[in-house]
């Protein structure tokens, strides 16, 4: 079984994820995940804190001479902003007036929910865990499994849609040549007018203090049909995908393929018809309306998952709230944050998606070592082929 998890607090010392369940004899190098973990960083929106931060990893075990082990892999990115707030974060206790309490929750955060939950105060206790800060980690995990996702032609992609109400035209070009857009972008954005007019946007809205959320769009291509199952409801590929991406801090909604489009429409527009290609013996589609999953299952076809982020919810001018201490009335607490993470989640999205994919994988397949993988792996495309 392929799992994973994070640990770390937003401005604590470092962020750590262990992975567990990648098969031995996979090669795989800190570069690898270095360069996830800086396409990341990237975005026009971001805040200070990406000036401050240089993400690189660290791998303290189940790697050796380059290969990973099948033992479970850990992964460390220290926080460079620990040296600013090594009294704040310390775990030993504080002097009497040394500690600077957060009491004024901000809406839309996990702020004052966690704070009740957990029976915190001081809401700093909460917001170091809940922060997006912890999606490093995440991204750091998912590069190991890219990695091995890329070892059967599996391919994580991503670029962004929308932007506040600005919404992008996808060129119609191979997928590869608008994913190289993309990476070319300060927004991800594979339309070069409708990216002028996003910034347009970003900027308005660091003017007045707010912020922007906006739509991107994943693609999963190179996945065999049958990866997930239908034979429960915790097995279905789709709805641990959705589980995955609407993880991520402030996504509030997610659709497979044409989406809530579907229920707008009659079942004979929404319905892939299915067709035989003799000449490579396999059944296709000439739609993907269905976004590559049906039943619960990979179908063959690309996998199109889109996502919706809500705006960030620290604003620079800040909304009413209520100090927990006095219960009076008084604006939220201004904390340093972003005006834009869209692009960023974009990449956190792949991310997690792969981890998914790379879960129901291992589930087929097995394989303690990848040379065994590998051999499952081409014995069911072989049974494909035959069937």
């Amino acid at each position: 079984m392929l799992r994973y998890f994070t640990a770390g607090e937003s401005h604590g010392k470092s962020l750590t994820a262990i992975i567990e369940g990648i098969p031995s004899g996979l090669n795989l190098l800190e570069e690898d995940i270095n360069h996830e973990l800086a396409r990341r960083q990237k975005g026009y929106g971001r805040g200070r804190r990406m000036e401050i931060e240089k993400d690189e990893v660290e791998i303290t075990s189940g790697v050796r001479l380059g290969k990973t082990l099948g033992s479970p892999i850990t992964l460390v990115i220290r926080n460079r902003d620990w040296e600013n707030w090594k009294k704040l974060m310390s775990v030993y206790p504080l002097e009497k007036g040394e500690s600077e309490q957060f009491n004024r929750p901000r809406p839309g955060h996990a702020d004052l929910t966690g704070a009740l939950k957990y029976n915190q105060t001081d809401i700093r206790n909460i917001i170091e865990r809940s922060s997006a800060r912890e999606t490093t980690s995440r991204v750091a995990a998912g590069a190991v499994v890219k990695r091995f996702l890329s070892e059967f032609g599996i391919q994580v992609m991503s670029y962004v849609l929308e932007v506040g109400s600005v919404k992008a035209e996808v060129p119609d070009l191979p997928l590869e040549e608008i994913f190289s857009w993309a990476e070319d972008s300060e927004l991800r954005c594979p339309d070069k007018i409708a990216e002028l007019k996003m910034k347009d946007k970003i900027n308005e809205a660091r003017e007045k203090g707010d912020s922007v959320g906006g739509v991107f769009e994943i693609v999963i291509r190179g996945i065999p049909p049958g990866i997930g199952s239908f034979m429960q409801w915790d097995l279905k590929l789709d709805g641990r995908i959705a589980q995955a991406v609407m993880s991520i801090q402030a996504i509030k909604g997610v659709e497979i393929g044409i989406g809530f489009q579907a229920a707008r429409l009659p079942g004979s527009q929404v319905q892939d018809e299915i067709f035989y290609d003799h000449g490579k013996s396999r059944f296709y589609h000439k739609t993907n309306r269905a976004g590559g999953i049906e039943g619960g299952m990979s179908n063959g076809e690309e996998i199109i998952v889109r996502a919706a982020m809500k705006p960030i919810a620290t604003l620079y001018s800040p909304l009413q709230s209520v100090n927990v201490s006095t219960k009076e009335a008084e604006l939220a607490t201004v904390e340093r944050s972003d005006i834009c993470r869209v692009p960023s989640a974009s990449i956190i999205a792949e991310a997690a998606v792969a981890i998914e994919i790379g879960r129901a994988l291992v589930e087929k397949f097995g394989g303690d070592s990848l040379g065994e993988t590998r051999r499952n792996y081409q014995g069911y495309i072989d049974q494909l082929t035959h069937f």
